[in-house]
Protein backbone atom coordinates (compact mmCIF):
# COMPACT_ATOMS: atom_id res chain seq x y z
CA UNK A 1 0.00 0.00 0.00
CA UNK A 2 1.07 3.46 -0.98
CA UNK A 3 1.78 5.93 2.45
CA UNK A 4 -0.41 9.09 2.67
CA UNK A 5 2.31 11.55 3.18
CA UNK A 6 2.71 14.06 5.98
CA UNK A 7 4.87 16.15 7.91
CA UNK A 8 5.56 16.42 11.87
CA UNK A 9 2.82 19.02 13.35
CA UNK A 10 4.32 21.99 14.16
CA UNK A 11 5.76 22.16 10.71
CA UNK A 12 5.47 23.58 7.62
CA UNK A 13 6.17 23.52 3.99
CA UNK A 14 6.75 26.45 1.97
CA UNK A 15 6.59 26.21 -1.91
CA UNK A 16 7.91 28.90 -4.40
CA UNK A 17 5.76 31.53 -3.93
CA UNK A 18 6.44 31.35 0.03
CA UNK A 19 10.25 30.65 -0.22
CA UNK A 20 9.98 33.98 -2.50
CA UNK A 21 8.20 36.11 0.61
CA UNK A 22 10.45 34.47 2.72
CA UNK A 23 13.35 35.91 1.29
CA UNK A 24 12.01 38.39 1.36
CA UNK A 25 11.92 39.29 4.72
CA UNK A 26 15.06 37.10 5.39
CA UNK A 27 16.82 39.99 2.72
CA UNK A 28 15.15 42.97 4.42
CA UNK A 29 16.65 42.32 7.93
CA UNK A 30 20.11 40.78 7.14
CA UNK A 31 20.69 44.60 5.28
CA UNK A 32 19.41 46.22 8.27
CA UNK A 33 22.03 43.94 10.20
CA UNK A 34 25.09 44.93 8.28
CA UNK A 35 23.99 48.62 8.01
CA UNK A 36 24.68 48.49 11.72
CA UNK A 37 28.05 46.83 11.57
CA UNK A 38 27.12 43.43 12.42
CA UNK A 39 28.51 39.54 10.20
CA UNK A 40 27.18 36.94 9.94
CA UNK A 41 27.96 33.39 11.35
CA UNK A 42 26.25 30.08 11.61
CA UNK A 43 26.21 27.15 14.13
CA UNK A 44 25.37 23.65 14.08
CA UNK A 45 21.71 22.33 14.07
CA UNK A 46 22.48 20.29 16.99
CA UNK A 47 24.44 21.19 20.35
CA UNK A 48 25.84 18.62 23.37
CA UNK A 49 22.57 18.30 25.59
CA UNK A 50 25.13 19.67 28.48
CA UNK A 51 25.56 22.66 25.96
CA UNK A 52 21.74 23.64 26.27
CA UNK A 53 20.43 21.87 29.64
CA UNK A 54 20.23 24.19 32.77
CA UNK A 55 20.25 27.74 30.42
CA UNK A 56 16.28 27.85 29.91
CA UNK A 57 14.69 27.06 32.94
CA UNK A 58 12.73 23.86 33.89
CA UNK A 59 9.90 24.76 31.38
CA UNK A 60 12.18 25.51 28.84
CA UNK A 61 13.84 21.99 29.24
CA UNK A 62 11.07 20.11 28.82
CA UNK A 63 11.06 21.55 25.53
CA UNK A 64 14.19 20.36 24.40
CA UNK A 65 14.53 17.99 20.94
CA UNK A 66 16.67 14.80 22.03
CA UNK A 67 18.94 13.19 19.19
CA UNK A 68 19.42 9.45 20.06
CA UNK A 69 23.02 8.26 20.02
CA UNK A 70 23.57 6.72 16.68
CA UNK A 71 23.78 2.67 17.04
CA UNK A 72 22.42 0.37 19.78
CA UNK A 73 21.78 3.24 21.99
CA UNK A 74 19.73 1.57 24.37
CA UNK A 75 21.79 -1.90 24.10
CA UNK A 76 23.55 -1.32 27.42
CA UNK A 77 21.49 0.61 29.70
CA UNK A 78 21.17 -0.31 33.37
CA UNK A 79 17.66 0.03 33.78
CA UNK A 80 17.03 -0.84 37.21
CA UNK A 81 19.58 2.27 38.18
CA UNK A 82 17.15 4.43 36.22
CA UNK A 83 14.13 2.65 38.48
CA UNK A 84 12.57 4.99 41.17
CA UNK A 85 11.52 3.56 44.35
CA UNK A 86 7.98 2.94 42.61
CA UNK A 87 9.85 0.66 40.36
CA UNK A 88 9.37 3.08 37.25
CA UNK A 89 11.86 4.22 35.34
CA UNK A 90 12.96 7.67 35.51
CA UNK A 91 13.00 8.76 31.63
CA UNK A 92 14.42 12.09 31.81
CA UNK A 93 17.40 10.40 33.02
CA UNK A 94 17.60 7.55 30.85
CA UNK A 95 17.30 10.27 28.25
CA UNK A 96 20.66 11.60 29.41
CA UNK A 97 22.18 8.43 29.20
CA UNK A 98 20.93 7.50 25.38
CA UNK A 99 20.81 11.03 24.36
CA UNK A 100 23.98 12.75 24.12
CA UNK A 101 23.02 15.48 21.86
CA UNK A 102 19.72 17.52 21.06
CA UNK A 103 18.57 20.17 18.28
CA UNK A 104 19.27 23.85 19.83
CA UNK A 105 16.18 25.41 21.21
CA UNK A 106 17.61 29.05 20.60
CA UNK A 107 20.35 30.77 18.45
CA UNK A 108 21.55 32.60 21.82
CA UNK A 109 23.10 29.87 23.86
CA UNK A 110 25.18 28.19 20.58
CA UNK A 111 26.29 31.83 20.38
CA UNK A 112 27.69 31.95 23.63
CA UNK A 113 29.52 28.31 23.25
CA UNK A 114 30.58 29.69 19.94
CA UNK A 115 32.29 33.19 21.76
CA UNK A 116 33.93 31.00 23.90
CA UNK A 117 35.19 28.23 21.60
CA UNK A 118 36.71 31.26 19.29
CA UNK A 119 37.34 33.99 21.74
CA UNK A 120 41.47 33.94 20.15
CA UNK A 121 40.01 34.70 17.02
CA UNK A 122 37.49 37.40 17.51
CA UNK A 123 37.59 40.99 18.17
CA UNK A 124 35.67 43.09 21.02
CA UNK A 125 33.02 43.86 21.36
CA UNK A 126 31.71 41.15 18.73
CA UNK A 127 28.72 41.96 16.94
CA UNK A 128 26.89 38.77 15.04
CA UNK A 129 23.91 38.13 13.49
CA UNK A 130 22.49 34.57 12.63
CA UNK A 131 19.59 33.47 10.69
CA UNK A 132 19.16 29.59 11.03
CA UNK A 133 15.74 27.32 12.32
CA UNK A 134 15.47 26.05 15.83
CA UNK A 135 13.45 23.62 17.35
CA UNK A 136 10.89 23.37 20.34
CA UNK A 137 8.63 20.66 21.82
CA UNK A 138 6.17 22.53 22.18
CA UNK A 139 2.51 22.10 21.38
CA UNK A 140 1.86 23.41 18.20
CA UNK A 141 -0.81 26.48 17.75
CA UNK A 142 -1.75 29.45 15.83
CA UNK A 143 1.42 31.64 15.55
CA UNK A 144 3.53 28.83 17.31
CA UNK A 145 5.44 26.02 15.65
CA UNK A 146 7.85 23.29 16.89
CA UNK A 147 10.55 24.38 14.02
CA UNK A 148 11.35 27.67 13.17
CA UNK A 149 13.50 30.12 12.14
CA UNK A 150 15.25 32.79 14.23
CA UNK A 151 17.04 35.99 12.88
CA UNK A 152 19.36 37.24 15.72
CA UNK A 153 21.39 39.99 16.16
CA UNK A 154 23.77 40.37 19.17
CA UNK A 155 27.07 42.16 20.60
CA UNK A 156 28.91 40.86 23.07
CA UNK A 157 32.20 42.33 25.25
CA UNK A 158 30.38 45.77 26.14
CA UNK A 159 28.21 46.96 28.78
CA UNK A 160 27.68 50.24 27.38
CA UNK A 161 23.36 51.00 26.89
CA UNK A 162 24.23 52.16 23.52
CA UNK A 163 24.14 48.74 22.50
CA UNK A 164 20.50 48.24 23.47
CA UNK A 165 19.72 51.43 22.03
CA UNK A 166 20.99 50.18 18.81
CA UNK A 167 18.83 47.35 19.09
CA UNK A 168 15.44 49.26 19.06
CA UNK A 169 16.78 51.39 16.25
CA UNK A 170 17.51 48.01 14.33
CA UNK A 171 13.92 46.94 14.99
CA UNK A 172 12.44 50.35 14.46
CA UNK A 173 14.20 50.04 10.89
CA UNK A 174 13.53 46.58 10.32
CA UNK A 175 9.49 46.92 10.63
CA UNK A 176 9.59 50.36 9.18
CA UNK A 177 11.06 48.75 6.08
CA UNK A 178 8.40 45.75 6.28
CA UNK A 179 6.05 48.61 6.64
CA UNK A 180 4.54 47.11 9.69
CA UNK A 181 3.23 49.06 12.93
CA UNK A 182 4.81 47.80 15.94
CA UNK A 183 4.88 48.32 19.31
CA UNK A 184 8.24 47.85 21.55
CA UNK A 185 8.07 47.20 25.38
CA UNK A 186 10.98 47.48 27.61
CA UNK A 187 11.61 45.99 31.11
CA UNK A 188 14.73 45.55 32.95
CA UNK A 189 15.36 42.35 34.80
CA UNK A 190 16.90 43.71 37.97
CA UNK A 191 13.08 45.45 38.45
CA UNK A 192 11.97 41.83 38.88
CA UNK A 193 13.98 40.65 40.89
CA UNK A 194 13.88 44.06 43.12
CA UNK A 195 10.14 42.73 43.15
CA UNK A 196 11.29 39.45 44.89
CA UNK A 197 13.72 41.61 47.25
CA UNK A 198 10.39 44.39 48.66
CA UNK A 199 7.86 41.82 48.68
CA UNK A 200 10.26 39.59 51.04
CA UNK A 201 10.93 36.55 48.88
CA UNK A 202 14.02 37.48 47.19
CA UNK A 203 14.41 33.31 46.71
CA UNK A 204 11.62 33.12 44.61
CA UNK A 205 12.38 35.42 42.05
CA UNK A 206 12.50 32.57 38.82
CA UNK A 207 9.31 31.93 40.16
CA UNK A 208 7.88 35.18 40.41
CA UNK A 209 9.01 35.86 37.00
CA UNK A 210 7.70 32.81 35.15
CA UNK A 211 4.24 33.48 37.09
CA UNK A 212 4.53 37.00 35.85
CA UNK A 213 5.83 36.21 32.07
CA UNK A 214 2.07 34.38 31.85
CA UNK A 215 0.09 37.82 32.55
CA UNK A 216 -0.69 38.45 28.72
CA UNK A 217 -1.97 34.95 28.65
CA UNK A 218 -3.73 33.61 32.06
CA UNK A 219 -4.46 36.93 33.71
CA UNK A 220 -3.84 38.87 36.79
CA UNK A 221 -5.91 36.53 39.18
CA UNK A 222 -4.04 33.28 37.91
CA UNK A 223 -0.76 34.70 38.17
CA UNK A 224 -1.27 35.66 41.36
CA UNK A 225 -2.74 32.10 42.21
CA UNK A 226 0.35 30.39 40.89
CA UNK A 227 2.44 32.73 42.84
CA UNK A 228 0.52 31.47 45.99
CA UNK A 229 0.95 28.29 45.15
CA UNK A 230 5.47 28.60 44.77
CA UNK A 231 4.65 29.90 48.87
CA UNK A 232 4.40 33.55 48.56
CA UNK A 233 2.10 34.95 51.09
CA UNK A 234 -1.23 36.76 50.54
CA UNK A 235 1.22 40.42 51.84
CA UNK A 236 3.87 39.57 48.90
CA UNK A 237 1.31 39.01 45.91
CA UNK A 238 -0.43 42.76 47.17
CA UNK A 239 2.87 44.13 46.70
CA UNK A 240 3.76 42.67 43.38
CA UNK A 241 0.03 43.68 42.58
CA UNK A 242 0.37 47.20 43.35
CA UNK A 243 3.62 47.07 40.77
CA UNK A 244 1.62 45.53 38.23
CA UNK A 245 -1.38 47.72 38.06
CA UNK A 246 0.98 50.84 37.50
CA UNK A 247 -0.25 53.27 34.83
CA UNK A 248 1.08 56.68 33.28
CA UNK A 249 3.83 57.82 31.24
CA UNK A 250 7.39 55.92 31.06
CA UNK A 251 8.72 58.68 33.54
CA UNK A 252 6.06 58.25 35.64
CA UNK A 253 6.29 54.53 36.12
CA UNK A 254 9.75 54.59 36.90
CA UNK A 255 9.26 57.75 39.37
CA UNK A 256 6.41 55.38 41.21
CA UNK A 257 8.74 52.41 40.92
CA UNK A 258 12.21 54.48 42.76
CA UNK A 259 9.54 55.55 45.64
CA UNK A 260 8.73 51.54 45.80
CA UNK A 261 11.73 50.07 45.63
CA UNK A 262 12.77 52.89 48.30
CA UNK A 263 10.87 51.24 51.04
CA UNK A 264 7.24 52.72 50.23
CA UNK A 265 5.63 49.54 49.36
CA UNK A 266 3.84 47.89 51.97
CA UNK A 267 6.58 45.70 53.22
CA UNK A 268 8.77 48.54 53.83
CA UNK A 269 11.95 46.86 52.39
CA UNK A 270 14.40 48.36 49.91
CA UNK A 271 15.91 47.05 46.91
CA UNK A 272 19.33 48.22 45.55
CA UNK A 273 19.65 45.88 42.73
CA UNK A 274 15.90 47.21 41.36
CA UNK A 275 16.87 50.70 42.04
CA UNK A 276 20.02 50.33 39.57
CA UNK A 277 17.25 48.18 37.17
CA UNK A 278 15.41 51.55 37.06
CA UNK A 279 18.64 53.85 36.73
CA UNK A 280 19.11 51.50 33.46
CA UNK A 281 15.80 51.80 32.23
CA UNK A 282 15.83 55.81 32.68
CA UNK A 283 19.51 55.73 30.93
CA UNK A 284 17.92 53.66 28.36
CA UNK A 285 14.57 55.67 27.71
CA UNK A 286 16.85 58.90 27.23
CA UNK A 287 18.79 57.56 25.10
CA UNK A 288 15.99 56.27 22.46
CA UNK A 289 14.39 59.93 23.13
CA UNK A 290 17.49 61.74 21.83
CA UNK A 291 17.59 58.80 18.57
CA UNK A 292 14.20 59.49 17.38
CA UNK A 293 12.99 56.55 17.21
CA UNK A 294 9.67 56.63 15.34
CA UNK A 295 8.35 53.52 16.71
CA UNK A 296 6.44 53.64 20.03
CA UNK A 297 8.50 52.29 22.94
CA UNK A 298 7.47 51.72 26.32
CA UNK A 299 7.94 50.47 29.84
CA UNK A 300 6.07 47.16 30.44
CA UNK A 301 6.99 46.13 34.45
CA UNK A 302 5.24 43.12 33.68
CA UNK A 303 7.20 41.90 31.10
CA UNK A 304 9.36 39.27 32.24
CA UNK A 305 10.70 36.62 29.26
CA UNK A 306 11.21 33.69 30.50
CA UNK A 307 14.67 32.78 29.53
CA UNK A 308 17.12 32.82 32.91
CA UNK A 309 20.25 34.21 31.45
CA UNK A 310 18.52 37.36 31.18
CA UNK A 311 20.03 39.92 33.59
CA UNK A 312 19.22 43.54 32.69
CA UNK A 313 16.92 45.48 30.04
CA UNK A 314 14.77 43.08 28.09
CA UNK A 315 12.43 43.59 25.28
CA UNK A 316 9.27 42.14 23.55
CA UNK A 317 8.12 43.67 20.17
CA UNK A 318 4.15 43.30 18.92
CA UNK A 319 2.56 43.69 15.67
CA UNK A 320 -0.32 47.02 16.38
CA UNK A 321 -2.74 45.91 13.66
CA UNK A 322 -2.64 42.04 13.62
CA UNK A 323 -3.36 39.63 16.69
CA UNK A 324 -0.58 37.29 17.12
CA UNK A 325 2.43 36.61 20.22
CA UNK A 326 5.23 38.40 20.04
CA UNK A 327 7.41 38.93 16.91
CA UNK A 328 10.48 40.18 18.63
CA UNK A 329 11.78 39.86 21.84
CA UNK A 330 15.39 39.75 23.86
CA UNK A 331 17.48 41.01 26.60
CA UNK A 332 20.80 41.55 28.03
CA UNK A 333 22.86 38.68 29.59
CA UNK A 334 25.99 39.22 31.86
CA UNK A 335 26.64 35.52 32.91
CA UNK A 336 26.36 33.37 29.65
CA UNK A 337 29.67 32.44 28.59
CA UNK A 338 30.59 31.99 32.43
CA UNK A 339 28.77 28.78 31.95
CA UNK A 340 31.25 27.64 29.36
CA UNK A 341 34.56 28.70 30.84
CA UNK A 342 34.74 33.10 30.06
CA UNK A 343 33.60 35.13 32.77
CA UNK A 344 32.44 39.08 32.99
CA UNK A 345 31.41 38.90 29.16
CA UNK A 346 28.19 40.82 29.22
CA UNK A 347 26.22 40.80 25.74
CA UNK A 348 22.73 41.66 24.32
CA UNK A 349 21.23 40.29 22.07
CA UNK A 350 17.02 40.49 20.07
CA UNK A 351 15.52 37.71 17.99
CA UNK A 352 13.18 38.60 14.96
CA UNK A 353 10.67 35.42 14.64
CA UNK A 354 10.71 35.19 10.93
CA UNK A 355 7.50 32.94 11.00
CA UNK A 356 5.51 34.78 13.15
CA UNK A 357 6.78 38.07 11.14
CA UNK A 358 5.48 35.91 7.66
CA UNK A 359 2.22 35.55 9.28
CA UNK A 360 1.79 39.06 9.91
CA UNK A 361 2.66 40.23 6.42
CA UNK A 362 0.56 37.73 5.10
CA UNK A 363 -2.49 38.21 7.42
CA UNK A 364 -2.05 42.20 6.55
CA UNK A 365 -1.53 41.77 2.98
CA UNK A 366 2.21 43.43 3.03
CA UNK A 367 4.01 41.50 0.91
CA UNK A 368 5.20 43.96 -2.78
CA UNK A 369 3.33 42.04 -5.75
CA UNK A 370 6.78 41.72 -7.66
CA UNK A 371 7.48 38.67 -4.95
CA UNK A 372 5.01 36.33 -7.39
CA UNK A 373 7.36 34.94 -9.56
CA UNK A 374 11.33 34.43 -9.42
CA UNK A 375 11.24 34.96 -13.50
CA UNK A 376 11.31 38.05 -15.08
CA UNK A 377 11.51 36.75 -19.06
CA UNK A 378 9.98 33.76 -20.72
CA UNK A 379 11.43 32.45 -23.61
CA UNK A 380 8.53 30.47 -25.66
CA UNK A 381 9.46 27.01 -27.02
CA UNK A 382 8.92 27.25 -31.29
CA UNK A 383 10.77 23.88 -32.13
CA UNK A 384 14.67 23.23 -32.10
CA UNK A 385 16.15 25.70 -34.44
CA UNK A 386 14.25 28.71 -33.26
CA UNK A 387 15.41 27.63 -29.46
CA UNK A 388 18.90 27.11 -30.85
CA UNK A 389 18.85 30.79 -31.87
CA UNK A 390 17.78 32.10 -28.44
CA UNK A 391 19.56 30.04 -26.52
CA UNK A 392 22.78 32.91 -26.93
CA UNK A 393 20.44 35.53 -26.03
CA UNK A 394 18.75 33.61 -22.96
CA UNK A 395 22.81 33.32 -21.73
CA UNK A 396 23.79 36.87 -22.75
CA UNK A 397 20.60 38.20 -20.61
CA UNK A 398 21.26 36.02 -17.72
CA UNK A 399 24.57 37.31 -17.28
CA UNK A 400 23.20 40.68 -16.98
CA UNK A 401 21.46 39.92 -13.94
CA UNK A 402 18.11 39.31 -15.67
CA UNK A 403 16.08 35.64 -14.62
CA UNK A 404 15.40 33.86 -17.81
CA UNK A 405 13.47 31.18 -18.26
CA UNK A 406 13.44 28.37 -21.82
CA UNK A 407 10.06 26.53 -22.10
CA UNK A 408 11.71 23.03 -22.20
CA UNK A 409 8.66 21.58 -24.43
CA UNK A 410 7.33 22.46 -27.82
CA UNK A 411 4.01 22.52 -27.28
CA UNK A 412 0.86 24.57 -28.07
CA UNK A 413 1.74 28.26 -27.14
CA UNK A 414 -1.58 28.10 -25.32
CA UNK A 415 -0.11 25.82 -22.83
CA UNK A 416 2.95 28.11 -22.94
CA UNK A 417 0.98 30.85 -21.68
CA UNK A 418 -0.76 29.37 -19.44
CA UNK A 419 2.56 28.66 -17.44
CA UNK A 420 3.81 32.30 -17.86
CA UNK A 421 0.52 33.04 -15.85
CA UNK A 422 0.57 30.45 -12.99
CA UNK A 423 4.21 31.82 -12.00
CA UNK A 424 3.26 35.57 -12.86
CA UNK A 425 5.83 35.58 -15.29
CA UNK A 426 5.48 39.18 -16.76
CA UNK A 427 7.41 39.12 -19.87
CA UNK A 428 7.08 36.71 -23.14
CA UNK A 429 9.05 36.26 -26.13
CA UNK A 430 7.99 34.21 -28.91
CA UNK A 431 10.82 34.07 -32.00
CA UNK A 432 9.72 31.92 -34.84
CA UNK A 433 11.80 31.20 -37.90
CA UNK A 434 10.82 35.32 -39.69
CA UNK A 435 12.68 36.11 -36.22
CA UNK A 436 15.81 33.92 -35.96
CA UNK A 437 16.51 34.87 -39.84
CA UNK A 438 15.79 38.37 -39.22
CA UNK A 439 18.15 38.27 -36.12
CA UNK A 440 15.81 39.76 -33.99
CA UNK A 441 14.10 39.32 -31.00
CA UNK A 442 10.16 40.04 -29.72
CA UNK A 443 9.37 40.66 -25.72
CA UNK A 444 6.00 41.15 -24.68
CA UNK A 445 4.78 42.66 -21.55
CA UNK A 446 1.74 40.37 -20.53
CA UNK A 447 0.29 42.74 -18.28
CA UNK A 448 0.03 45.78 -20.46
CA UNK A 449 0.23 44.14 -24.01
CA UNK A 450 2.74 46.47 -25.11
CA UNK A 451 5.83 44.67 -27.50
CA UNK A 452 8.94 45.81 -28.70
CA UNK A 453 11.90 44.38 -30.96
CA UNK A 454 14.74 44.45 -30.23
CA UNK A 455 18.18 43.15 -32.93
CA UNK A 456 19.68 39.64 -31.22
CA UNK A 457 23.10 42.04 -30.21
CA UNK A 458 20.78 44.78 -28.85
CA UNK A 459 20.73 43.29 -24.86
CA UNK A 460 21.30 46.20 -23.12
CA UNK A 461 18.37 47.40 -24.54
CA UNK A 462 16.39 44.05 -23.83
CA UNK A 463 17.75 44.46 -20.26
CA UNK A 464 16.90 48.32 -20.33
CA UNK A 465 13.26 47.29 -21.37
CA UNK A 466 12.86 45.18 -18.85
CA UNK A 467 14.01 46.79 -16.28
CA UNK A 468 11.37 49.80 -16.80
CA UNK A 469 8.91 47.36 -16.87
CA UNK A 470 8.14 47.28 -20.34
CA UNK A 471 7.56 51.04 -21.08
CA UNK A 472 10.97 52.21 -22.41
Amino acid sequence: MSQKPSIPKGTRDFGQQEMAERNYIFDTIKSVFRTFGYSQIDTPAMENLSTLLGKYGEEGDKLLFRILNSGDAFGKVDYDSFRGPDGAVNSVALSKEVCEKGLRYDLTVPFARYVVQHQNEISFPFKRFQIQPVWRADRPQKGRYREFYQCDVDVIGSRSQLNELELVQIVDRVFGLLDVNVLVKINNRKVLTGFAEICGFPDKVVDITVAIDKLDKIGLQAVEEEMKGKGLSDEAVAVIEQILKLSGTTSEKISAMRSLMNGASASGLVSQTGLKGLDELEELFGLIDAAGVSSPVEIDLSLARGLNYYTGAIFEVKAADFAIGSICGGGRYDNLTGIFGLPDMSGVGISFGADRIYDVLKGLGKFPSDLKSSTTLLFANMGAEETRYILPVASALRGCGVSVEVYPDQVKLKKQFDYADRKCIPFLSINGTDEAASGSVNIKNLVTGDQKAFSEEDVEGMVGFLSAGGTK
